[in-house]
C-alpha cells in the first residue's frame, strides 16, 4: 500500500507539473471564518446555517459557483524532478540532516530576559495566566470523549463541551507552558504542564487506537465525506505540536511516544480514503482549514526519520494553494489568510528536509507579495480574517483588522526566511510585527485578557470590535492560543548561532536579555536603554563574561536597522570608536571576548511617515507615522487630519510633563466623579478605571509659567488646564459656561488661580477665574453624570454648599504620557500621539490623513 500511495504522490508532487491542480474551493463563501464558524454553529437559525453549507466544499458541477470565484493560475510544467529518487535519498543511510547551511535557532533554555524590559513584563503577565489555567478544566473534553470520569469543569467559550474546535487550546497550552518553562523553568509550571501530559496519555490509552482528542472521531468521519465540520484537523495540529514542544523542550519523552501513535492513526486514516476514494478527494478534503499539519509532520519526521510520516507531512501540503504560490503569481486575494500562512510554514519545513528549492522560493515570494501588498504598518496582515484585493488597503480600516493569528504566523515565515539568508530585511520585519502586532494584543498587566483582531481605522478601541477583549476563562480564541505561545517565547528570535572554526552570533533584535552561548563558551549580557521621544536614540550595552577562562575566538554580527541613518550611529569597543557599515547590513566584530570588554551601539531613531499600501492616487495622503520600530497611533474618537508642511510638525512630550498631569474629584454620596472633558463639555463622570477613555478624558495637565516638579507646587499660581488627549486646547470660560478651545483664544478666560480647596480639605483645590475674580469651576452637589459644570460666584448659594461644589481633590492623572509620546499638529486640533502597544480601551487612530 505505501508503494501505492508514493506512486501516487509522485504524480502529484511535481507540483501538478502536467497541469491537473485544481482549484481551491473554499473561497466562493464566508464559513473559513473562526468567527462566523463559531457564530453559526452556535445559531438556532436552521435556514441561515442551510445557505452558507449549500457552499461548503463546492465541486467541478457547480457551475454557477465556479463562476463567481476569482481565477487561480494553473502550474506550468517546468523545473520537473524525480520524487521517489529525491525519497530515496532522504532516506540516506548515514543518517537524516536539514538541508542547507542555516542559521541555526538558539535555545530558549539559554536566553534569559532582562526583569527591567518590557518584553519580560510580557512574558510575566502571561506565565501568570498559564499558571491560573486548571487541568481538570483543559482536558474535561478529552476525558468525556475518552469515556474517563471528569471531575471539575470544562471551561467555555471555544473549549465549551459543544463546540466542535475544542481541544484546540489545549494543544497551544501545551506548547506555551514547554516555550514557558524553557524562559523561566517556573517549577510550579512544569508540574502543571507535566499533569496534562499524563491525563492526555490515560484518554489516549484508555481509547487504545491512538486517536486522541477533545471530540469524538467522527468529525473526521464528517471531514473525509465532504460534509460541513469545523477544522478537526486544525485542532489535532495544535495537539500534536504542543506534544512535540514537550518533548523537544522539556524532554517529555511521554509526549514524543503519543505524537507518534496519534499520527500512525491517521496515517491510516488517510491511506483508507485514498485507497477507496482517490488522491484527488484527499486534497479536496483540504479545504477544510488543516492548520500546519505539514509543519507538525515535517518537525516530527526530523527527529524520527519514519518515512511514513515525512509522506503524510506532503499530503498536507495544499497543492491549490501552494501551487498559486509556486508559479509566482499574486493571486491570494479571497483566501482566508490564517487557513494558509501555516501551510507555508510547513513548505518552508520542506524545504529544509529536502532541500527542493521550489518550496524556498514559495516562502521566499509569500514573504514579498504580502508585504508589498498585504500588510499594513503593524506588519499585520488580514481583514476579517481574509485577504482583501492587493494594494487596496485604504478600504479595509476598520475595527476587524490584523487578525493577531496571522501575525503569530507570518513570523514564523520571516523568522525561516532570515535563518536561510540573512538579510537584514527579514530581521527588521521581526522587529516591526512583534513590536506593534504582538505586543499590542495584551491588555497591560491584566494577565489573560487578550484580543483576536488588532483595530486600525479611525477613532477604534481595542475594548470595542466583534470581540473585543477577551477573558479568563470563557474565550479561548484561535488568537487566545497563538497569544500565549507568542507571550512564552519572546527570546525566541533575538539571538542566532553561526557553526564553523570561528562561530557567529547574530543579534537581530535589541531587547535587554542574557545568552549563555555554549558553542562561543561566553555569556553575552544585552542592555537596552529605555526609548524615549525626547532623546532620539537607541542605545544599546553588551558585556561579556567567558566560562572558567575558555573563551575562544567568535564573531558578533549586529544588525543596524534600516529605520536608522548613518548621522549619529556610534559603535564603541572599549571606548574605541568602529566603522559602521550603512543601515541595512550588520556590523561585524571577530575576537577572543572577554569580561573586561565592553560594546556599545547608538542608532539615531528617527520620525518617518509611511504610505498605506494602496495604489490609487487619491489615497496617497493616508499613511502611517513611525518612531524607529514604532508604529504611534493618535488619541482621537476619529479626527485623522494632520498637516506635515513644517518642521516642527511632530514634536516630542519631555520627560517632565507627566509630574504635571492631574485628575480632579469629588464625592457624591458614596460614589467618586472625576472632572471630565467630555466631546468639549466640562462635566462630572464617574470614577474610570485606568487605560480607559474615561480616563484619558478625566486627566488634565497643569500648565504654569513657573517650573515646578509636583503638582501641588503649582497651587497659589496663575494655571491653564489642558486636555491629557487634546494638546494645545485648554479650558476656557465663556461667561458662566466652561469650554474646550484652542490656547490661542486668550489668557484671560483661560486662566484660573488655582487655591487651596475653599472646603478647608487639606487635599483639595478650587479654580478662580482671573478674568472674574471670586467665581469658581462649580459642580453642583448631589449632580448626575455628564450634566455641564459652571463658573459660579461665591454668595449665589450657602456657604457650605458653594464650599463644597467648588473644591475637588486633586490627584496625579488617571492617564500618563508614555515615554514614547509625541505632539502632532493637525488641520483643526493637534494629536497625541503613542506606540499602538500602549493602547488599552482608549480610542485611536493608527493611519493619518497627511496633507
Amino acid at each position: 500500500m505505501r508503494g501505492f500511495l508514493l506512486s501516487l504522490v509522485s504524480i502529484v508532487f511535481v507540483l501538478c507539473g502536467n497541469v491537473i491542480c485544481k482549484e481551491c474551493t473554499n473561497t466562493g463563501n464566508q464559513l473559513p471564518s473562526h468567527t462566523l464558524r463559531y457564530e453559526l454553529l452556535k445559531s438556532n437559525n436552521e435556514s441561515w446555517k442551510e445557505e452558507v453549507f449549500s457552499q461548503y466544499h463546492l465541486i467541478h458541477t457547480d457551475d454557477s459557483f465556479w463562476a463567481n470565484l476569482l481565477p487561480r493560475k494553473l502550474l506550468r510544467e517546468e523545473d520537473e524532478f524525480s520524487w521517489s529518487m529525491m525519497y530515496r535519498k532522504m532516506k540516506n543511510q548515514g543518517g537524516f540532516k536539514l538541508a542547507g547551511n542555516f542559521l541555526k535557532e538558539v535555545s530558549l533554555h539559554d536566553v534569559q530576559l532582562d526583569p527591567t524590559s518590557f518584553h519580560w513584563r510580557a512574558q510575566q503577565t502571561n506565565l501568570q495566566y498559564l499558571l491560573m489555567l486548571d487541568v481538570e478544566g483543559l482536558v474535561w473534553s478529552f476525558r468525556k470523549t475518552a469515556g474517563l470520569p471528569t471531575p471539575g469543569d470544562a471551561y467555555g467559550g471555544w473549549e465549551a463541551p459543544d463546540v466542535e474546535l475544542r481541544g484546540h487550546f489545549v494543544g497551544h497550552y501545551l506548547s506555551a507552558t514547554a516555550q514557558m518553562w524553557a524562559s523561566t523553568h517556573n517549577e510550579t509550571l512544569k508540574k502543571k504542564m507535566s499533569a496534562v501530559v499524563s491525563a492526555l496519555s490515560a484518554c489516549q490509552k484508555k481509547m487504545g487506537t491512538g486517536y486522541l482528542s477533545a471530540f469524538p472521531s467522527e468529525l473526521f468521519d464528517r471531514f473525509e465525506a465532504l460534509t460541513p465540520v469545523w477544522a478537526p484537523y486544525y485542532t489535532i495540529h495544535k495537539i500534536l505540536a504542543g506534544l512535540l514542544d514537550q518533548y523537544t523542550l522539556a524532554e517529555n519523552n511521554e509526549a514524543l511516544n503519543m505524537t507518534k501513535w496519534m499520527v500512525e492513526y491517521f496515517y491510516d486514516r488517510i491511506q483508507n480514503v485514498i485507497t477507496k476514494h482517490s488522491l484527488e478527494r484527499h486534497w479536496q478534503s483540504l479545504n477544510e482549514e488543516t492548520g500546519g499539519m505539514n509543519d507538525v509532520l515535517y518537525r516530527l519526521f526530523t527527529i524520527t526519520g519514519n518515512s511514513k510520516h515525512l509522506l503524510l507531512a506532503h499530503l498536507f501540503d495544499k497543492p491549490c494553494f501552494l501551487g498559486v504560490l509556486a508559479v509566482q503569481a499574486d493571486d491570494i486575494s479571497g483566501f482566508h489568510v490564517n487557513t494558509h500562512i501555516p501551510v507555508v510554514v510547513g513548505s518552508q519545513m520542506r524545504y529544509e528536509v529536502t532541500g527542493d528549492p521550489l518550496y524556498k522560493s514559495i516562502g521566499t515570494f509569500f514573504m514579498q507579495i504580502v508585504n508589498s501588498s498585504y500588510s499594513y504598518a503593524t506588519g499585520g496582515t488580514s481583514v476579517g480574517e481574509f485577504w482583501s484585493d492587493p494594494k487596496r488597503l485604504a478600504d479595509t480600516l476598520e475595527t476587524e483588522n490584523e487578525e493577531s493569528c496571522t501575525t503569530y504566523n507570518v513570523l514564523k515565515v520571516s523568522r525561516h526566511l532570515f535563518r536561510w539568508t540573512k538579510e537584514i530585511v527579514y530581521a527588521d520585519y521581526y522587529e516591526r510585527a512583534l513590536t506593534n502586532g504582538v505586543l499590542s494584543i495584551q491588555r497591560g498587566t491584566d494577565p489573560g485578557v487578550m484580543i483576536y483582531m488588532l483595530p486600525l481605522g479611525r477613532g477604534v478601541s481595542k475594548a470595542v470590535s466583534y470581540h473585543g477583549w477577551g477573558t479568563k476563562f470563557d474565550s479561548f480564541w484561535c488568537c487566545y492560543g497563538t497569544g500565549i505561545e507568542s507571550f512564552s517565547k519572546l527570546g525566541d528570535s533575538i539571538y542566532f548561532e553561526e557553526g564553523g572554526s570561528v562561530p557567529g552570533l547574530y543579534i537581530i533584535q535589541y531587547i535587554s536579555s542574557s545568552l549563555d552561548w555554549k558553542s562561543g563558551q561566553i555569556l553575552v549580557t544585552q542592555k537596552v536603554d529605555p526609548v524615549v521621544s525626547w532623546d532620539p536614540f537607541l542605545r544599546i550595552t553588551l558585556t561579556f563574561s567567558s566560562k572558567e577562562g575558555t573563551a575562544q575566538s567568535s564573531t558578533l554580527n549586529l544588525r543596524i536597522p534600516t529605520w536608522t541613518n548613518s548621522n549619529g550611529t556610534k559603535a564603541e569597543l572599549n571606548a574605541q570608536n568602529l566603522p559602521i557599515p550603512a543601515s541595512g547590513n550588520f556590523l561585524s566584530i571577530t575576537r577572543k571576548w572577554s569580561a573586561s570588554d565592553k560594546l556599545t551601539l547608538q542608532f539615531p531613531i528617527t520620525l518617518r511617515t509611511e504610505a498605506i499600501k494602496d495604489d490609487r492616487p487619491e489615497y496617497a495622503s493616508i499613511q502611517a507615522i513611525l518612531y524607529g520600530p514604532y508604529l504611534l497611533a493618535g488619541h482621537t474618537t476619529g479626527d485623522w487630519d494632520l498637516e506635515s508642511g513644517y518642521s516642527d510638525w511632530i514634536t516630542p512630550i519631555p520627560a517632565a510633563y507627566n509630574s504635571h498631569l492631574a485628575t480632579f474629584s469629588q464625592k457624591s454620596g458614596k460614589s467618586t466623579f472625576v472632572l471630565s472633558n467630555k466631546n468639549g463639555s466640562i462635566t462630572m463622570e464617574k470614577l474610570p478605571k485606568s487605560g480607559t477613555v474615561g480616563a484619558a478624558i478625566a486627566t488634565f495637565r497643569v500648565i504654569t509659567s513657573k517650573k515646578y516638579s509636583t503638582i501641588r507646587q503649582s497651587i497659589g499660581n496663575s494655571i491653564m488646564l489642558e486636555p491629557f488627549d487634546l494638546p494645545g486646547m485648554v479650558l476656557v470660560t465663556q461667561g458662566s459656561d466652561l469650554a474646550i478651545t484652542d490656547s490661542s483664544s486668550g489668557e484671560a478666560s483661560s486662566s484660573f488661580l488655582l487655591v487651596p480647596g475653599l472646603n478647608g480639605n487639606s487635599e483639595s483645590v478650587s479654580f478662580e477665574s482671573v478674568s472674574q475674580k471670586g467665581c469658581y469651576v462649580y459642580s453642583g452637589v448631589n449632580y448626575q453624570p455628564s450634566v455641564s459644570l459652571k463658573l459660579r460666584c461665591n454668595g449665589e448659594s450657602s456657604d457650605a454648599r458653594f464650599s463644597q461644589a467648588a473644591s475637588f481633590v486633586m490627584t496625579k492623572g488617571r492617564s500618563e504620557y508614555h515615554p514614547i509620546s509625541f505632539v502632532a499638529k493637525g488641520a483643526r486640533r493637534n494629536f497625541l500621539l503613542a506606540p499602538l502597544l500602549s493602547f488599552r480601551d482608549e480610542t485611536y487612530t493608527a493611519y493619518f490623513n497627511i496633507n
